[in-house]
């Protein structure tokens, strides 16, 4: 029966599974009580059953008379309900205890809890999302309360998840099903990648799972962790919700700049919507649509950063372009969907997606408004699944399409400046104007197919719940990295101020004639089995293994230019007669042969199998105490705008010309050259290298390059304490492959380090620079997870949970941003040492809500952290010309250093980095009927706890032991000042 079902799993599952013990051979049947929806399947001869498939919701579950019971289950997990007449009947107390409200229907309902898994991965429930205080309506800002994961909403505005020491890039959200990669850009979702909005109308979210480490073999395109989320539905009844809130400048507190600068600027947060959702045919069809607005005027602060002992001899013109500013951003997102069960074996769903932006963003930190681009970020996805099912089987038959598209453009076109350290070229003190690379133009568009099929009758030494699946996916990506219409203007700072002339320029010079829009035609294959074995009422197993292929055409089949490979080969213009600069390469270590493309010696990785084991143990067998643990490999994927720069920089390309300065001297070529003031314009620059390549930087990738992955390692003990739910894990997540870039250039002699300086001005002969890019980037993450919670019950009226985490994480990069794959510090990647990463040490969130009197509900969440350290290069010591250990040859040092703390909560000194304490009040009210109101007050950051993002560095302090890193505590903060937030809303 296996092999005769159709061949064709992007789809990770979204439902859950009852499975346990009834009557031998006999019919079990459960009801959804919101939508008359019915499962059913039938016990074996030893009265084992799975139900498989089933949407979270609240069923009545039946194997005969006085075997009924009412239980809720929740997303994407497996759970156990043994069936006879005395357990229905010794459960009743504790069903009576948690009534389930369905809109005019009440039904008393047990929510089971899944225990005997061996995931590590906490459930976020719609009470949490509704009780809990909330900055912003992006659903994913609940993960924060999983032991390991980090939401964060930056001084512009955006907003990003992520989980130990990897990037956001290397999460996946799945939503109904149905992964949402961004495989263009970072954010690990598509439209998160520098954006103020909200990746799903919040309204729309009916739960989801968080995932950290060690998920099953189904999910997929992921190396950190898993969010997979079910949409609300249309029920038998109708129901609607209305909302608005509201907050502006006088309902917040001053930020440490506007504080500072005595100026505060003029802010306003708008969120409003409405859903609606109902029965077409009762017990059979029903629809849901949902809508969010979102209107922004967010505060925002330019400050330098890098070396402060600098930041005084930044030229006038750009210290009056410090200090407030906002950024306005507005957002439509919509949603909608139709589910029909034609019979008690089928379902179909359709539903589709449609979200559009507009926003002013790149400014802040140390970009001015002169640096502000404005963005457009728009996704529709459409969806359509069948799932048909019988006694012993499920499927899921599922199509879907995307178009996802990102395009940021300077506001103000021409020239601008940047200003960098200089001892440091890397070290950007301040930018003041957009570059070439301020416009793009990025997506993803395209269809695909997958089908998953479950055994859900299987012994054999236990029972066995047997999924697999395979998928295919055809998705077109676009890349487009800059533009011809800015030029940007390098000046060196010294300790005497800044140098009337730029050492540097780079600016857009396209070829006529030639699209700089790179394409590829993405295919994507995948296939995966999936075993839940329980051996007994003690052991069960999850044994997995998937595989992951998928071709990028635009790199397997790039022919690097010829004029390249002839200037590679030719005389090195800087050595001695009869060295080609191949050989001057070789001579740093650099193999040429490896990066040159003839179009057919690339080729698609094959070998990325992903086994993924795991194991429970109910000590006792009532899920009161459970040993779990397991081991997994998880391969990412890399991002299609690393992949595509190979083209898009020979064909738009951004020729970067060097002038002679006392600070930042090079040796005289056609790359560089004497000042002229003439060559303050963009097209006087164009004509410098017009018909030329003098320039021209050249990147090229390695030709057997890897797909980026991680392997987990968890072991950990859930315990029921109470009504308490507790669990203690520790994991170790190593992180392989990453891709990243570095300078490609060496002195004639083969040395990369030469006078304390890096080989800026020895590029490819008639070239620029030569930029490669290879895997290497590593994470290792150790961290202890901690959760403790209460669930709300409605006998109880309150609920609680905390989560703390411990991470002990390093990295091999001494960049702050984990999504930056540029690394230019070090001779190669392998050359940098592992340095403590970007993330706290200690991290604890602790949430609880209460119901109170006159129909009031209460919430609060408390986040503490110890300080993130600061990553960098601390130049302060003699140039070696040499690499050991942490030390280049600049004599700059590769360092992760931890600021003090800049405060404490209740007790014990400053040791926390980040606090925030948040409340909201609900006033529930009867308006008519089954028409209800309600006003909420939510404050934020209540103590008005400054969160400082930025650091303020002192290199020079490390040589005699004092503090070289403080916060800034006039720049950005991370979060928001103390802020009143405002909502009403009715609902029926």
């Amino acid at each position: 029966m296996a092999s005769a079902m159709p061949a064709i799993s992007l789809a990770q599952s979204s439902d859950a599974t009852i499975r346990g013990q009834g009557p031998v051979d006999t019919d079990v049947v459960a009801k959804n009580a919101a939508t008359g929806a019915t499962r059913r399947t039938h016990t074996d001869k030893g009265g084992s059953y799975a139900l498989v498939g089933l949407p979270p919701g609240t069923y009545q579950v039946s194997a005969g008379p006085g075997t009924e019971r009412t239980v809720t289950v929740t997303v994407a997990s497996v759970f156990t309900l043994n069936l006879s007449a005395q357990q229905a009947a010794a459960a009743a107390p504790a069903a009576a205890a948690n009534a389930k409200d369905l809109g005019p229907i009440s039904v008393s309902a047990t929510t089971l809890q899944e225990v005997k898994t061996s995931e590590v991965g906490t459930l976020v429930s719609l009470r949490q999302i509704d009780t809990t205080p909330a900055a912003s309506r992006n659903f994913l800002e609940f993960a924060d309360t999983v032991p390991g994961m980090v939401f964060t909403r930056d001084s512009n505005g955006n907003t990003s998840l992520r989980s130990g020491a990897q990037a956001s890039s290397n999460i996946n959200v799945y939503i109904d099903g149905v992964g949402q990669k961004n495989y263009v850009m970072p954010g690990g979702v598509t439209g998160q990648n520098n954006s103020q909005g909200n990746p799903f109308p919040q309204l729309a979210i009916a739960e989801y799972k968080v995932i950290t480490s060690n998920y099953k073999a189904e999910y997929d395109q992921l190396s950190s962790a898993a969010v997979t989320a079910e949409t609300k539905s249309g029920t038998n009844d109708f129901h609607g919700d209305v909302f608005g809130s509201y907050t502006n400048t006088r309902m917040r507190a001053r930020t440490p700049a506007e504080d500072a600068s005595g100026e505060k600027a003029q802010s306003h947060e708008k969120d409003y919507g409405f859903d609606f959702g109902g029965p077409i045919l009762k017990d059979q069809a029903h629809f849901y649509i949902a809508y969010e607005g979102k209107e922004f005027n967010s505060p925002i602060t330019v400050t330098p950063q890098g070396n402060s002992t600098l930041w005084p001899e930044l030229p006038a013109s750009a210290q009056k372009e410090l200090g407030p500013t906002n950024l306005p951003f507005k957002e439509n997102n919509w949603f909608g969907k139709v589910d029909w069960e034609p019979t008690d074996r089928d379902r179909i769903e359709v539903s589709g997606k449609y979200r559009d932006e507009n926003a002013i963003s790149g400014v802040g930190s140390n970009s001015t408004e002169n640096a502000a681009l404005n963005t457009r970020n728009t996704e529709k996805r459409f969806d359509i699944r069948w799932d048909h099912s019988t006694d012993s089987w499920f499927n899921r038959l599922q199509a879907t399409y995307e178009d996802a598209v990102y395009n940021p453009s300077p506001i103000v076109l021409g020239y601008g400046a940047s200003y960098t350290d200089y001892k440091n070229q890397n070290s950007t003190l301040l930018v003041d104007g957009a570059s070439p690379l301020s416009f793009q133009n990025k997506g993803q568009k395209g269809p695909a197919i997958s089908d998953d099929f479950t055994l859900n009758d299987v012994q054999w030494h236990g029972d066995h719940v047997i999924k697999m699946g395979v998928k295919f996916k055809s998705v077109k990506l676009t890349a487009q990295d800059a533009g011809d219409t800015n030029a940007l203007y390098t000046y060196a700072v010294g300790p005497d101020g800044t140098e009337s002339i730029p050492y540097k320029v780079q600016f857009g010079n396209p070829i006529p004639g030639q699209n700089p829009v790179a394409t590829s035609r993405d295919k994507q294959f995948g296939t995966y089995i999936q075993d839940d074995w329980q051996v007994d009422d003690h052991w069960t197993f999850n044994l997995g293994v998937r595989w992951d292929y998928e071709e990028t055409p635009s790199y397997l089949n790039y022919v690097t230019p010829a004029g390249v490979v002839a200037a590679i080969n030719s005389q090195d213009p800087n050595a001695p007669a009869g060295q080609t600069y191949a050989q001057t390469l070789a001579k740093g270590g650099v193999n040429i042969n490896d990066y040159i493309s003839t179009g057919n010696n690339r080729h698609a990785q094959k070998n990325e199998i992903q086994p993924r084991i795991g194991f429970s143990n109910d000590l006792f067998g009532d899920e009161a105490h459970v040993i779990f643990g397991g081991w997994g490999r998880s391969y990412d994927r890399n991002l299609y705008e690393s992949l595509q720069v190979e083209q898009t920089k020979s064909v738009l390309s951004q020729p970067t010309l060097l002038f002679n300065t006392p600070l930042s001297p090079c040796v005289p070529s056609a790359t560089c050259l004497t000042w002229n003031p003439a060559y303050l314009g963009i097209p006087a620059l164009q004509a410098l290298v017009a018909n030329s390549t003098a320039g021209k930087e050249v990147d090229l990738i390695n030709n057997n390059l890897k797909s980026p992955y991680s392997d987990q390692l968890s072991i950990g003990m859930r315990n029921q304490v109470g009504e308490w739910n507790t669990s203690v894990a520790f994991v170790n997540i190593k992180s392989f492959n990453g891709i990243v870039y570095t300078l490609g250039n060496r002195y004639p002699n083969g040395a990369f380090w030469q006078g304390g300086s890096q080989p800026w001005s020895y590029g490819i002969p008639g070239y620029g620079s030569l930029i490669i890019g290879n895997n290497g980037l590593k994470t290792k993450t150790n961290q202890f997870l901690i959760s403790a919670e209460k669930p709300y019950t409605a006998d109880s009226h309150w609920s609680a949970s905390f989560a703390y985490t411990y991470t002990n994480a390093v990295q091999n990069n001494d960049n702050q941003d984990p999504t930056d794959q540029y690394a230019f510090d070090f001779s190669t990647i392998h050359a940098y040492p592992f340095t403590g990463a970007a993330v706290a040490k200690h991290r604890l969130v602790s949430t609880g809500s209460l119901d109170g009197p006159w129909g009031f509900v209460f919430g609060a969440k408390l986040t503490l952290a110890t300080p993130i350290p600061d990553l960098g290069l601390a130049c302060y010591q003699t140039p070696t010309n040499q690499e050991v250990g942490s030390m280049n040859g600049g004599g700059c040092q590769s360092v992760s250093i931890h600021p003090p703390g800049t405060g404490k909560f209740l007790v014990g000194g400053k040791v926390f980095g980040y606090r925030d304490f948040d409340m909201q009040a609900t006033k529930n009210f009867k308006v008519w009927g089954n028409l209800n109101g309600y006003v909420r007050i939510d404050l934020l950051n209540a103590f008005n706890w400054n969160n400082y993002k930025e650091y303020v560095e002192n290199w020079n302090a490390l040589s005699t032991g004092q503090r070289a890193v403080i916060y800034n505590s006039v720049g950005d903060i991370t979060g928001y000042p103390r802020t009143l937030k405002v909502t009403a809303g009715i609902n029926f």
